[in-house]
């Protein structure tokens, strides 16, 4: 199980959360670097520092950009994915809040296509819940749960074309999940169909401040 990281935390805050997540990064899928619920609006040296240092571990770097469920301009979006590429080398996107309507099918893929003409290699579309089925076509990874720990063990349900899939393209990301728990969530995600997941402690507002415990290789 590959471990997909959103750590939104600036690395002079926590510098230790980013250092152990350089030491570990083969374990992860990807890790989303999101300096400024984007890219900002000029490089961060320090977020530049911390992208070289994972880049050089061998992670995959996304880029988060936020498409507001498909209300917001495409071209902006693209270039969030350009400025992450130019100043941080990110080498994939993290596409958040993703509509998950059969309606908004063809904008995001116009978006997709978009995003992949500037060279983007991993695009991630998070839409949280699972969306209409020709999304999942569009991207290397879907989000097809974004969620609380306490929803997540009693209200996830999956459609018939998610169960038919074969594991790898799909991801389930879980806050306030309870440290001594954080395995089973794993375990839970493999049993589901998701072949990456992101189990994390925290809670609202911002859960993805912490690292996962899975990262310690609790979970094996």
């Amino acid at each position: 199980m590959k471990l997909l990281i959103p750590l939104y935390v600036h690395p002079a805050e926590d510098p230790g959360a980013w250092h152990r997540l350089i030491t570990a990064a083969a374990r992860t899928y990807a890790v989303v670097l999101n300096p400024a619920d984007g890219p900002g609006a000029a490089p961060d040296p320090a977020f530049a520092a911390v992208a070289d240092a994972l880049r050089r571990a061998g992670a995959r770097l996304l880029g988060y950009a936020d498409t507001d469920y498909g209300t917001r301009d495409p071209a902006a979006v693209v270039d969030d994915v350009r400025r992450h590429r130019d100043w941080y080398g990110a080498d994939g996107c993290f596409l958040d809040r993703v509509t998950a309507a059969p309606a908004g099918l063809p904008a995001c893929r116009r978006l997709v296509r978009s995003v992949r003409r500037l060279g983007t290699g991993t695009v991630v579309l998070n839409p949280g819940v699972h969306p209409a089925p020709g999304y999942a076509r569009l991207a290397d990874l879907t989000v097809t749960f974004e969620g609380h720990w306490s929803a997540y063990v009693s209200a996830f349900s999956r459609p018939a074309w998610a169960a038919r899939l074969p594991p790898g393209p799909l991801c389930h990301l879980v806050y306030g999940v309870p440290e001594a728990l954080v395995p089973l969530a794993v375990r839970t995600a493999r049993e589901r169909g998701a072949a990456v997941c992101g189990p994390v402690t925290g809670e609202p507002p911002n859960p993805w401040s912490g690292l996962t415990p899975a990262l310690a290789g609790s979970d094996r």
